[in-house]
């Protein structure tokens, strides 16, 4: 039987696979609800880089070694591919967005198995 904080811990995870779902059908149809060249989404995308490259350099001690590094390599592939879609041409903004929804599928994957697996 799974204790609740793993249990909490498996459910964001699962989450985390069905917004990359969500993202990867938003970039495929070209739904694009944002505008990847306002200030906003640039400060968004480089404070997500930092944030994962800080997860990679410092990671949590509460976590085990795996799920540092998954979370922080997804988060770090996350912020390069919303840095480069603001210098992209607009044809291949919904293929970025598909990306970054793989990004947030693996992420949710490999961090359910990793949750599933600790003891």
């Amino acid at each position: 039987m799974l204790f609740s904080e793993r249990l909490l811990r498996m459910i964001v995870e699962l989450i985390f696979v069905l917004l990359g779902g969500l993202v990867v059908w938003l970039g495929l149809t070209g739904h694009i609800f944002f505008d990847r060249r306002s200030i906003g989404w640039l400060a968004v995308s480089a404070i997500v880089l930092v944030w994962g490259l800080r997860g990679l350099f410092k990671p949590s001690r509460v976590l085990s070694r795996g799920e540092n590094w998954s979370r922080g390599s997804a988060l770090t592939m996350l912020g390069l591919v919303m840095l480069v879609m603001t210098r992209v041409p607009f044809e291949w903004v919904g293929l970025l967005l598909a990306l970054a929804g793989v990004v947030l599928v693996v992420r949710g994957a490999v961090g359910t198995a990793l949750v599933a697996r600790a003891r």
